[in-house]
């Protein structure tokens, strides 16, 4: 993986289409985690845990996963229902194993066409457990894409890690693979061409560890804390794109923002984001298919 460095103020201004000058994305992580791995090692569930304790993979933590399923079962739902109710899509990534033990939950996103980012096989597994083989590691993206295609009935256009932890490899196996995208490079709030081995350029359109529904958990924020971190996050960047186009992601995992007590965060910060006539809320993909043919306009090639 190679990208060069260019700072934002060495870019040339950023025109999102149609006028719009702030690209909000509303990203909903479905994520499935296995009850028990075969490993006496502590398991890693690829995310925060509401009971402390590491306990070993091949002993059931019944807390932490029931904790995760209510997500599935009962968070994701209500959060679908604030989407429809508020008229704007969420771009939603998949384990390929929630496709497999939870399809209700991905054919729902399907059946409101909102578009799907393949997110490993499974939510307990990361890229970087491979990364001194990469015959492993294409095996586990293969796999994570075979699943998706088969599933969403097409191929995967865009890629984001299990807790963003990809290897050196990683951008060249999916451009190799026919993908166009990769969210886990978390440093930038524009996109930009990353190179590969393989001359394909894959554009980067960053996901967020900050302006996340984690952030409630690690800081102990309530429905009032957190929307003021969603709107504190858009009001800047909604500043700064009057002269160059930016966008937000906000990322979310339904056994989180989900829970009654702080669903409402995410309903009134849509709220608030749809009274501003030039934010465009985009899709990854459509973010990544426009920055591909207007690049040149922003970082000129000999500069990337």
């Amino acid at each position: 993986m190679q990208y060069d460095f260019v700072p934002i103020s060495e870019r040339q201004p950023l025109k999102w289409p149609n006028g719009k000058r702030l690209a909000v994305i509303l990203t909903t992580n479905f994520e499935y985690w296995d009850a028990v791995r075969d490993t006496p090692k502590p398991y890693y569930p690829g995310g925060p845990s509401i009971v402390g304790g590491d306990l070993p993979g091949n002993v059931y933590d019944n807390a932490n996963y029931t904790w995760r399923e209510y997500g599935q079962r009962v968070g994701v739902w209500r959060m679908f229902d604030i989407f429809d109710a508020e008229g704007v899509p969420s771009s939603c990534t998949i384990n390929a194993k929630m496709a497999l033990e939870r399809p209700q939950v991905v054919q729902a996103a399907l059946g409101r066409n909102w578009e799907i980012v393949a997110h490993n096989y499974v939510q307990s597994e990361l890229l970087t457990d491979n990364m001194f083989d990469e015959a492993a590691e294409r095996e586990v993206i293969r796999a994570t894409l075979k699943v998706y295609e088969e599933f969403c009935g097409k191929k995967a256009k865009g890629w984001l890690s299990s807790s963003l932890r990809s290897t050196l490899n990683t951008v060249d196996i999916l451009a190799e693979e026919g993908l166009t995208y990769i969210c886990d490079l978390l440093n930038d709030d524009q996109p930009y061409l990353v190179k590969t081995r393989s001359g394909k350029p894959m554009v980067s359109v960053s996901y967020t560890s900050e302006v996340n529904d984690f952030s409630f958990l690690r800081q102990g924020l309530g429905a009032e804390g957190g929307l003021q971190m969603f709107k504190e996050q858009f009001d800047w960047l909604y500043a700064e794109s009057a002269t160059t186009g930016k966008f937000m992601n906000v990322g979310l995992h339904p056994h989180v923002i989900g829970q009654p007590y702080r669903i409402r965060a995410l309903r009134d910060f849509i709220r608030y984001a749809k009274q501003f006539d030039d934010v465009w809320f985009a899709t990854r993909e459509e973010i990544a298919d426009w920055y591909l043919a207007n690049h040149q306009h922003h970082i000129p090639e000999k500069a990337v």
